[in-house]
C-alpha cells in the first residue's frame, strides 16, 4: 500500500505540474513516508520548490499536550522558510500565508471523525485557496476508522472548530474524498487534486483501513494506537464531561470513562442491562488508573476500558459513539443527580455546552439527561441521518 506522498515522490509525472511553482506543505509529525521520513524533508529532497508550511492544532511538531494550547510561528532552522501556525493567533490561513505559495501540499493524517480539528482545518484551507486562486492537492492516507457512519448530523447553526458541516460524528471518508464533499457542499471553485493511495483496501480484515504494515505515528500527542483511533467517535465525546478520559495517563481516550466517586463495574452491569447490543464489536475491562494532570489529576478512578482489537474487535459490530452514549445514559441511570456535563469553553465556544459543540447540536445530551428516554430512541434518531449521509457520498468515494 502506498500513500499520496509516496506516490508523489516516486513518480516525477505526478510532480510534473509542480514545476516552477512555490509549494506549501501542510503537516503534522505523523506527516511521513514509508521510510518514515517526515514529508518536509522527502519533499525538499526531491527537489520541490518548498517555500512555506503550516503546522494545524498541537504544531508542526505536534508538541502542545492539551487541546486549547496554542503554537507560533516560526522560522524553520534548517530550510529557513515560514512555518506558520494554523491553531495560534488564527485559524484560518490568512493571507500572508497564502500568498507564500502556488500550490499547497495536504498531507495530515486523519481520525476519521469529525471533531478532529485536521478536517476543519481542511475546509478552512479549501476556502482560503479558492479566495485567493490557489491549488490544494491532497496527498491522501488511509482513515484508520475505515468506512463505518456512525452519529447524528451536525445541526445547522451548530457550526465550530469540531464542527465543520453537516456530517456525523464517524464520517467514514479519506481526507481526499473529505475535500470533494467540501467542494461540493460550499460551492468553492478551485484547482483541486487528489494524490490517491494506492491498494488501501478499507474493508480488509485485520486492520479495516489501517494496513498491518503501516507504523503508527501519533497525528496528535493523544492518539497513541490504532484502539484509540476506532473508538475516538465516541470517546472525544469525554472531553465535554466532568469525567476523565484519561488524559494524564498513558493510554488517554481508549476509555469509557473514568472518575474516583463511580463504580465502572455498576455502570458496565447497567450497560449491559439496557442495551447489550451497543457493546458489541469489543471487550470493556473495569480497571484504575490515577492521571498525573488534568481532571481528576492525583486522584484514583475507577473506569472502564475500551478493547476494540485482537480477537474482541469486530469491525461491522462496533459502534463507538453508542458505546459512549449509553456510558452517560448508565451513569445519569444509576446517579440522576451526577453533574456529567462540564461548563467551559470549549474550542472557543462559549455559549454553548461542551457536549452540544462536541456533539453538533443538543440531541445526545437531552436523550442521556431525559428518564424515559430509550436506546430505541436514540439509535433512530441516528440510524436516519447515518443512512442520509452514506447517501450522500456514495459519489465520492475513491477507494
Amino acid at each position: 500500500m502506498k500513500n499520496g506522498i509516496d506516490r508523489l515522490l516516486a513518480d516525477p509525472e505526478l510532480r510534473k505540474p509542480l514545476e516552477g511553482k512555490r509549494i506549501s506543505l501542510i503537516a503534522h509529525p505523523a506527516s511521513v513516508t514509508a521510510e518514515l521520513t517526515h514529508s518536509l524533508d522527502a519533499a525538499v529532497a526531491a527537489g520541490i520548490n518548498v517555500t512555506s508550511a503550516l503546522g494545524p492544532q498541537h504544531g508542526l511538531k505536534g508538541d502542545k499536550q492539551d487541546n486549547m494550547v496554542e503554537t507560533a510561528d516560526e522560522l524553520d532552522p534548517q530550510y529557513h522558510i515560514p512555518i506558520f501556525s494554523l491553531y495560534g493567533e488564527v485559524r484560518r490561513p490568512s493571507g500572508q500565508m497564502m500568498s507564500t505559495a502556488d500550490v499547497f501540499l495536504f498531507d495530515l493524517q486523519d481520525l476519521g471523525c469529525r471533531i478532529y480539528t485536521f478536517v476543519t482545518t481542511l475546509l478552512y484551507l479549501l476556502e482560503a485557496a479558492a479566495q485567493h486562486g490557489k491549488s490544494v492537492w491532497v496527498l491522501d492516507r488511509p482513515n484508520p476508522a475505515g468506512r463505518p457512519v456512525e452519529g447524528t448530523l451536525l445541526l445547522p447553526g451548530q457550526e465550530s472548530f469540531v464542527g465543520a458541516g453537516p456530517m456525523p460524528m464517524r464520517h467514514g471518508l479519506t481526507m481526499g474524498e473529505m475535500g470533494r464533499w467540501f467542494i461540493r457542499r460550499f460551492n468553492l471553485d478551485l484547482d483541486y487534486r487528489v494524490i490517491e493511495m494506492e491498494g488501501w483496501q478499507p474493508n480488509a480484515a485485520p486492520g479495516y483501513g489501517w494496513p498491518e504494515d503501516r507504523i503508527w505515528i501519533n497525528p496528535s500527542p493523544n492518539a497513541a494506537n490504532l484502539n484509540m483511533a476506532r473508538a475516538y467517535a465516541g470517546t472525544v465525546m469525554i472531553e465535554g464531561t466532568s469525567l476523565s478520559e484519561g488524559r494524564g495517563t498513558t493510554r488517554p481516550l481508549e476509555v469509557l470513562f473514568g472518575a474516583p466517586d463511580i463504580d465502572a463495574p455498576t455502570v458496565l452491569a447497567e450497560m449491559q442491562r439496557s442495551a447489550p447490543d451497543w457493546l458489541a464489536g469489543c471487550a470493556i475491562r473495569p480497571c484504575w488508573f490515577e492521571p498525573t494532570f488534568h481532571k481528576h489529576a492525583g486522584s484514583l478512578c475507577s473506569a472502564l476500558m475500551i478493547h476494540a482489537e485482537g480477537s474482541f474487535y469486530d469491525h461491522a459490530r462496533f459502534r463507538p459513539w453508542r458505546l459512549q452514549a449509553l456510558a452517560f445514559k448508565a451513569i445519569r441511570t444509576l446517579c440522576p443527580d451526577y453533574p456529567i456535563w462540564r461548563d467551559f469553553p470549549y474550542e472557543y465556544e462559549l455559549d454553548r455546552l461542551a457536549i452540544d459543540v462536541i456533539n453538533g447540536g443538543p440531541s445526545l445530551r437531552e436523550w442521556v439527561d431525559d428518564p424515559v428516554a430509550q436506546p430505541d430512541d436514540l439509535d433512530a434518531l441516528a440510524a436516519h441521518d447515518e443512512a442520509a449521509w452514506r447517501e450522500e457520498i456514495a459519489d465520492l468515494l475513491i477507494y
